[in-house]
């Protein structure tokens, strides 16, 4: 009896060490990523695990953490009563049983509707707040905060009040250098910054290069041609910058996406020829097939 006493409370102790090994994972990953110690390809699920779970939904985060993505994308907008909740769109007409803009509604009455899944059917699933899904994320997953361009002092106070900035990077505009992006916002100087570049853009170079002083910046090239000047400047190992990828559709990667990987089969000319690039993330609408591929090639744990 004393012996399987033992055993037990040896089980317990090892899920225990287990549970708060993971729980630091997230952060330390992040930080090792900034630090450029990390050789691996991190999988980012698009609005969460969106075919298998209504997108930016809690169950679409319970999912991604269930399957072991690296990083789950979501994206918010501001109630009428100035809470930040998870949305895509600015009108809930898409994803809900409900009509008209985010802003229009209080949080107690957005949660009065249902969330719709990935074939317009109507779910029990609520409409969550930054705050429950930072909550719930805590510990567990990275998160990518997207389209909060225009609320982003509520975007960090949420982060800071959750404890959750070292496991979070935010998305904080389109082409904006780090000199007007400070002007207009507070940035803390703890938090992980990402910015988005045209590749496209003739000045794409100098907003790159107003982020070297940050060391928690990462860089989001897209582009709807793989023939562009700018792109070749990106595979330089030279003051090369931290970049995340995305393979969602082809105007954003120049045609190598996840439905020519997936449906086509054509993985090599899709995430391979994204993955030539050395990005840090590799977002995805296909996070469960991107995984197997890069296990495959050694480039995920």
């Amino acid at each position: 009896m004393k012996n399987n006493y033992q055993i037990l409370s040896n089980i317990l102790l090892f899920a225990t060490l287990t549970s708060v090994s993971f729980a630091q994972r997230p952060a330390e990953k992040l930080s090792a990523v900034f630090q450029q110690k990390n050789k691996t390809v991190l999988v980012a699920a698009h609005r969460g695990d969106w075919r298998n779970a209504p997108e930016n939904s809690m169950q679409a985060l319970s999912n991604s953490i269930e399957k072991g993505f690296d990083l789950m994308e979501l994206d918010v907008k501001m109630s009428r009563d100035s809470v930040m909740v998870v949305m895509h769109d600015n009108t809930i007409d898409r994803t809900t049983n409900g009509k008209g803009k985010v802003g229009d509604y209080t949080l107690e009455e957005l949660k009065k509707f249902r969330l719709k899944n990935g074939l317009g059917r109507l779910t029990e699933h609520q409409i969550p707040t930054m705050r429950e899904m930072m909550l719930a994320a805590k510990g567990k997953i990275l998160i990518n905060v997207d389209k909060g361009n225009d609320h982003l002092d509520m975007v960090f106070k949420v982060l800071r009040e959750t404890s959750t900035i070292d496991q979070a990077i935010v998305n904080v505009g389109d082409n904006i250098p780090y000199g007007e992006l400070t002007a207009k916002n507070t940035v803390p100087k703890e938090a992980y910054l990402m910015v988005v570049v045209n590749a496209k853009n003739k000045d794409m170079q100098a907003v790159i290069s107003s982020y070297a002083s940050n060391k928690k910046t990462v860089i989001q090239p897209i582009f709807d041609t793989d023939t562009l000047v700018n792109l070749k400047s990106l595979k330089e190992t030279k003051n090369k910058p931290l970049i995340w990828l995305n393979s969602l559709w082809p105007s954003l990667n120049g045609g190598h996406d996840d439905d020519r990987a997936v449906e086509k089969n054509e993985k090599e000319e899709s995430w391979g020829w994204l993955i030539a690039y050395r990005p840090i993330f590799l977002q995805t609408d296909r996070p469960s097939e991107l995984m197997i591929y890069l296990k495959k090639r050694g480039l995920h744990l």
